[in-house]
């Protein structure tokens, strides 16, 4: 499956902080739409924004009703046909610098481990799993596990020494 990956960085202090982000996000979301594929057919395109916290903060209260920065956010497309020779648009997964390196910092994680798991359940998203009810979470936190495995990444739920319980 032809896959696009759009890349919008708005906050610098991922790169800064990360030089290879970019590289990091791409392949995280090649690899989720690899291992749980769209039920549509032809070409897609998700796009994927590297944001600061004001910028998700915002979308959070806009389109969640929640008035604080969040780590990612997903926006699905609820129209994902595509105009004939266009990739279908799958949604949008945003990303808030300050809250994900805080809880990198916290969960005694890498910012490359954890903005690929990120980037990975973003993606999952937009692909229409959730983690609503234990069966879902348990289902959706696999595929997280074994796509990041993929990229060479350890299980993202497994406890880190150091971390906080």
């Amino acid at each position: 499956m032809d896959v696009a990956i759009d890349i919008t960085v708005t906050c610098q202090t991922w790169q800064d902080d990360l030089p290879d982000a970019a590289t990091l996000v791409e392949a995280a979301a090649r690899a989720a739409v690899a291992m749980a594929p769209p039920s549509a057919t032809g070409a897609i395109e998700v796009s994927i924004v590297l944001a600061d916290d004001e910028m998700v903060h915002h979308l959070n209260r806009q389109y969640r009703d929640k008035d604080k920065p969040t780590n990612v956010l997903s926006f699905p497309n609820d129209d994902a046909s595509a105009t004939v020779g266009e990739p279908a648009l799958l949604g949008d997964v945003v990303l808030a610098h300050g809250v994900v390196t805080r809880e990198t910092a916290a969960q005694g994680k890498t910012l490359a481990a954890h903005l690929s798991h990120l980037v990975v359940h973003g993606v999952l998203h937009l692909l229409g799993q959730d983690h609503e009810t234990d069966d879902e979470a348990q289902a959706m936190e696999a595929t997280e596990t074994a796509v990041l495995r993929q990229l060479g990444f350890d299980d993202p739920y497994a406890p880190r020494a150091g971390a906080p319980i």
